[in-house]
């Protein structure tokens, strides 16, 4: 592990509101560190020993039900607070944090949390703000997966991913880290075969372009309009 440049860092959402001199204090007892992909950052159920600043790369989260059920929660862009288990009066990490690329994370001992937010109120503001935004979009999710045909829960996945990690291509909006059907379907509560099946639909109407872990959404509107098309297959009108 290694030290990080405040200068690096100071546009987090994190640390906003921090002048150069607290900022340099929380960074103090932060190191950075390498995270293969696919390696775990840490697992669920594992004591909460650190939170996160993620730097670079993208981390999955996802959980294991009682089942044995596999849930991807959300995924974590650079720039973005996790593993702030510590910070909603949690032991131990609820989900599995995993590494979807070559990844570099800033972390804290979750022993210098009760101190930093004593000195730095901001910080507890910061990621209670960042708490409340994830609230409320599993709030949104929830509400998808009850009312919801699949075909539109997963557009608006697609859709979601772009919007946070999109980057502009030639031939449209490419979800910049590796991503595959299976994780689509463990997003959506879909299945695989499912997934594959109008995701195939989807590239021959030239809506998406796929390949191995890769999504390039070639028409972005099109997706909305299937993401709010009603259950009897009807579109929603023109927006004037």
């Amino acid at each position: 592990m290694s030290t990080v440049d405040s200068s690096l860092v100071a546009q987090l959402p994190l640390f906003a509101g921090l002048d150069t001199a607290e900022l340099d204090a929380v960074l103090s007892d932060a190191r950075s560190a390498r995270v293969a992909k696919n390696a775990a950052v840490f697992r669920q159920g594992d004591e909460a020993l650190s939170f996160y600043v993620l730097l670079h790369g993208h981390v999955r989260a996802s959980k294991t039900t009682a089942g044995g059920e596999q849930v991807v929660v959300r995924y974590v862009s650079p720039g973005e607070t996790f593993g702030v288990a510590m910070a909603i009066g949690l032991q131990r990490y609820p989900a599995t944090a995993t590494a979807v690329e070559d990844s570099i994370v800033l972390s804290w001992p979750a022993s210098s949390w009760p101190r930093l937010v004593e000195r730095f109120p901001q910080l507890a503001s910061n990621t209670l703000r960042t708490v409340g935004t994830r609230l409320q979009e599993s709030h949104t999710r929830v509400v998808e997966m009850s009312t919801q045909q699949v075909e539109q829960r997963i557009a608006h996945a697609l859709l979601r991913l772009a919007k946070q990690s999109g980057r502009k291509v030639d031939n449209g909006v490419e979800i910049a880290f590796p991503i595959s059907r299976q994780d689509i379907a463990q997003m959506t509560g879909s299945t695989l075969h499912t997934v594959s099946r109008l995701l195939s639909s989807w590239e021959s109407r030239g809506l998406i372009e796929s390949g191995r872990q890769r999504i390039v959404l070639r028409d972005p509107h099109g997706l909305v309009l299937l993401s709010e098309q009603d259950p009897h297959g009807v579109e929603p009108p023109a927006k004037a």
